[in-house]
This record gives C-alpha cells, sequence and structure tokens, in this order.
C-alpha cells in the first residue's frame, strides 16, 4: 500500500470511530467497536484499551478486541512501568516495537499479539501530563508506515480520551449525586425518625406507638386533633419510616383552594382544559405515584369534591381534567384534619363513605394541655432547633420552663415554638429567662396557678453548685412567692441586699 492509499483508508477508518464514539452506549461497548473498526477497516489488529484505575494507578484491561468482557473475570492489570502497555504509561508518549519478541519487558499476559509482528502503543491524554490509559495494536507486518500508522493511533487515543473524560465526569457527578441523595436521606430519616419525636407522657406515647405500626403497611390513615399539634410531622414519620420511604412525598392543604383549582391541583390538566391551562400538568397523585400524599384540613373539602376524591381512593382511577383517558395510580392517603368529622356526617356536610375510606387507621394527636409533662423536653428541643436556625448557642432556665409549663397552649406546639423564637430574639446573651419569655408576651394573664411552694418536687435547691446568682434569686423569690424579705431569709441575706440583687440583675418582680 502506498501513502496516498494508507492516509486515505486512516481518513475513512477515523470518521467512523468518531461515529462509534458519538452513540450512546455503555463505555466498555464503545470501545469494543471502536477496536472492531480498527481490526475491519484500519489494518491495526488486536487493538486492546487499558484505562488508568484511580484508586491503585494501575492500568485495568478494558477492552480487547474479540473478547467480550465478563463480569466474572478479573480484568488483567499492569502497574507504570509493567510490561509494554505500563512503559506506555510511564513514558507518557507513544512506543513502537519492530518486533514484539525483541521487547525483554514483554509479559504476554493477554496471550493476544503475535511476537513476530510491531506493536504500537500510545497514552489515552485526557490533559497536560495527566493520562487516562493506553491505546495499543499491531499492524499486519513490517512496512515503512510504521510512525504514520503510530501518529494514526494517537489520533485514535485523543478521540477516545475525549469519551473516556466525559464518561469519567459523569461517573464523578453521579456518586455526587448519589452520595449527596444518601446523605439527605439519612438526614431526612434522622429528622422524621422515631427517635427525633419529644414526648414521654402517656398520652404521646400512644401515638408513637400507632405510628410505628402504621408505618409498616399501606393503610390509610387520619391523623386528628387541634391546630398545632404536629400532624404534619407525624404524616411525615409516617412516610419515612415506611416501605415507600424511596417514593415522593407530597403535601397538600385542602382547605386553601377552591374546588375548582383543588381538582386541577390533584388530578392534573390537559392542555387547553381551562383559561390558563397552557401545558399538561400532572396533578399530586400522579407525581406521587409509588409514594405518599398528605391531605391536610380534609374535613374541608366540599360535598361535590368529596365524591370525586372517593373513586380515587376506592379504584386508584383518576383523569386528568380536560381528559377521558383512565390513570391508574398507586399512592398511600394520609390526611389530617381538626374537625369533627362525625358531627359533620350526622349533618351531612361530609359523606359518610368517604369517611370509612378515609378513618381506617385513626391517630388522635393530644393537645399540649393534656401533656404539660413533655414542656419541658419540648421546649429545650425546639431551642436547641432555633438555635441551628440561628448559628449561636442557646439555652433555657429552668424558671423559663415553670413559666411556660403554667400556660394553657390553645395554639398547641406551634405556639410553644413561636414564643421560644421571640423570646431567642429578645434574649442578647442566648440565655432565655423567665423575664425574657414574659416579655415577649407570655405574660401572667392566661397563666395557671403557681406550683405549691410546699411541693418538695416543684422546689430548686438553692446550693445547687450549677446554679448561677440570677437563677438563685428568681428560685428564692418563687419559693418566698415574691416576698423578697421572706427570700432573703432563704439566701441568708438582707433585704436590702436582695432588694439591690433585683436592681442589678434586672429582675422583673410580679405581684401575687
Amino acid at each position: 500500500m502506498d501513502r496516498p492509499a494508507l492516509l486515505e483508508m486512516q481518513l475513512e477508518t477515523l470518521f467512523q470511530v468518531s461515529q462509534g464514539l458519538s452513540r450512546p452506549c455503555p463505555l466498555a461497548e464503545t470501545l469494543a467497536q471502536v477496536l472492531n473498526i480498527l481490526h475491519d477497516h484500519g489494518e491495526l489488529l488486536r487493538g486492546v484499551v487499558s484505562l488508568v484505575d484511580p484508586d491503585s494507578g494501575a492500568l485495568l484491561v478494558n477492552a480487547v478486541h474479540g473478547q467480550s468482557p465478563s463480569p466474572d473475570r478479573e480484568p488483567v492489570r499492569y502497574l507504570p512501568g509493567e510490561g509494554v502497555l505500563g512503559m506506555v504509561l510511564e513514558r507518557g508518549e507513544r512506543v513502537i516495537l519492530p518486533r514484539l519478541a525483541d521487547e525483554p519487558r514483554f509479559l504476554d499476559r493477554l496471550r493476544l499479539y503475535d511476537r513476530e509482528l510491531p506493536l504500537i502503543g500510545v497514552p489515552i491524554r485526557v490533559g497536560p501530563g495527566q493520562f487516562a490509559g493506553v491505546l495499543a495494536a499491531q499492524p499486519p507486518g513490517l512496512d515503512p508506515w510504521l510512525p504514520d500508522r503510530a501518529r494514526f493511533l494517537e489520533m485514535v487515543a485523543n478521540l477516545i480520551a475525549r469519551s473516556v473524560r466525559l464518561t469519567l465526569d459523569v461517573e464523578r457527578e453521579r456518586g455526587a449525586l448519589t452520595a449527596e441523595r444518601d446523605s439527605l436521606r439519612r438526614t431526612v430519616r434522622g429528622q422524621h425518625g422515631f427517635d427525633s419525636m419529644v414526648g414521654h407522657s402517656p398520652a404521646i406515647q400512644r401515638v408513637f406507638d400507632q405510628v410505628r405500626q402504621v408505618a409498616k403497611w399501606n393503610t390509610t390513615a387520619l391523623i386528628r386533633g387541634e391546630s398545632g399539634t404536629g400532624k404534619e410531622l407525624v404524616a411525615c414519620a409516617i412516610h419515612y419510616n415506611s416501605p415507600r420511604s424511596g417514593g415522593p412525598l407530597l403535601k397538600l392543604n385542602c382547605a386553601a383552594l377552591p374546588d375548582n383549582l383543588l381538582e386541577s391541583e390533584l388530578f392534573g390538566h390537559e392542555k387547553g382544559a381551562f383559561t390558563g391551562a397552557v401545558n399538561q400538568r400532572k396533578g399530586r397523585f400522579e407525581q406521587a405515584h409509588g409514594g405518599t400524599l398528605f391531605l391536610d384540613e380534609i374535613g374541608d373539602i366540599s360535598p361535590a369534591f368529596q365524591a370525586k376524591l372517593l373513586r380515587v381512593l376506592q379504584e386508584g382511577e383518576l383523569e386528568r381534567v380536560g381528559s377521558s383517558q383512565t390513570l391508574r395510580v398507586d399512592v398511600r392517603i394520609v390526611a389530617a384534619t381538626n374537625r369533627d368529622l362525625e358531627a359533620a356526617v350526622d349533618a351531612g356536610e361530609f359523606r359518610e363513605d368517604l369517611y370509612y375510606r378515609l378513618n381506617v387507621m385513626p391517630i388522635f394527636m393530644p393537645p399540649l394541655r393534656e401533656r404539660q409533662e413533655d414542656i419541658p423536653d419540648l421546649a429545650r428541643f425546639l431551642v436547641e432547633k432555633i438555635a441551628k436556625q440561628q448559628g449561636r448557642m442557646l439555652a433555657i432556665t429552668d424558671s423559663a420552663i415553670r413559666l411556660l409549663m403554667r400556660h394553657p397552649w390553645p395554639g398547641n406546639v406551634r405556639e410553644l415554638e413561636n414564643c421560644l423564637e421571640r423570646s431567642a430574639i429578645m434574649s442578647a446573651n442566648g440565655m432565655i429567662a423567665q423575664d425574657i419569655i414574659e416579655l415577649s408576651g407570655l405574660g401572667l394573664r392566661g397563666l395557671g396557678p403557681p406550683p405549691p411552694v410546699s411541693d418538695a418536687a416543684d422546689r430548686i435547691d438553692l446550693d445547687t453548685p450549677g446554679l448561677d446568682e440570677r437563677e438563685r434569686v428568681i428560685a428564692a423569690l418563687e419559693q418566698a412567692g415574691w416576698v423578697q424579705a421572706k427570700a432573703a431569709r432563704l439566701l441568708g441575706m438582707t433585704p436590702r441586699q436582695i432588694a439591690y440583687r433585683v436592681q442589678i440583675l434586672n429582675i422583673k418582680m410580679r405581684r401575687l
């Protein structure tokens, strides 16, 4: 073959290689296609592509012409400088061997090459001084065009390098996304796990036991209770501790939308179904397929929409607004309401069949006033949460917690959190004390009676080593019914001394 014919053949082969590399295939298949093209059209036989293992730095043989990769077979590997392929990687430049049998470094681990033929090896360069692997092949015989064939093989290696670099970038990004996804899942599961649910009162422990049981199954759950008791948190705990935790969790407040928008939001709509429907849109049921749909304030939907919702719950079928095509969905329903549904059924405001469809597993959330023993744990948990949000250290005193325990909390846990957040904002030093709680709006109005002074369980030992002076003075005043003279006797002070401390410690005196 003369040189012009060789160049024409190489040009055609190069075009076919570029086409092969542009196909969306796994990297191993793409490399095998390239080696086939080199063998069939480029007169470069027994091609091998070896890529660098990022963990060990060794060369791993990824593709061999005429051999299919086997996942059960350990790939042949070469260390940098080991064998001919390792020599090419170590030098970072092309190697031309006129006769392979004359090379002492040739190890013949692949049992592939013809020792009597030449061998050309070129590095796969992905950047200055950076090599992703080695491409090697044998010309059909000794000819004067070995340098031209080596240059052509370098061109092919450059094309391979782009695919390899792209694949490595994609795998690196995929690995980062997978790690981030797993981290987020662990974080979410930790936030909504049973260990993070606060409270030890019998009422809330019964709720936790119910949540643990219902989370195991696909049963529809109806969470009932006053506003602010944490119904949404329970719904999240059910989902993230269920077999559907890998699927989506979607939420919708049914009371926030009128019927026409609620139907579009839940069932989706087709393009042109109504004014403003410029695109097709999937509804929450479709988006939650394989996961959980949380329907808050379910008791506030109209009787007309209740019939449409009932069909989806019974049959798992729906039609988008403006479409006659029936779609099947696999969604677990967790609903919540603060309404008396039984009374609504009796009054004809809520369908009885929908009530029984939803009320498969009822979970009743107790109001905070019925589990006051949980307030200390809740307060400390919420203070820690607020501290993370504000990026600083926060703490709450025992006297402040005792004040919180005397409030009826009509807004339940939500009101408690708002009170503590206001107190944290007003606390310059990060210590939420009793007077800070009072200044935040939780005054004496609406408070229950103070704990009996004679009850030893509610007394603070005034000689506790960790008690600071301000806490000690407030505790003494509380035990003395806020009479300074009695508090002075408890502390072994004179009335003038305790009055001075009340002033310099900025203690707000109560009038009982």
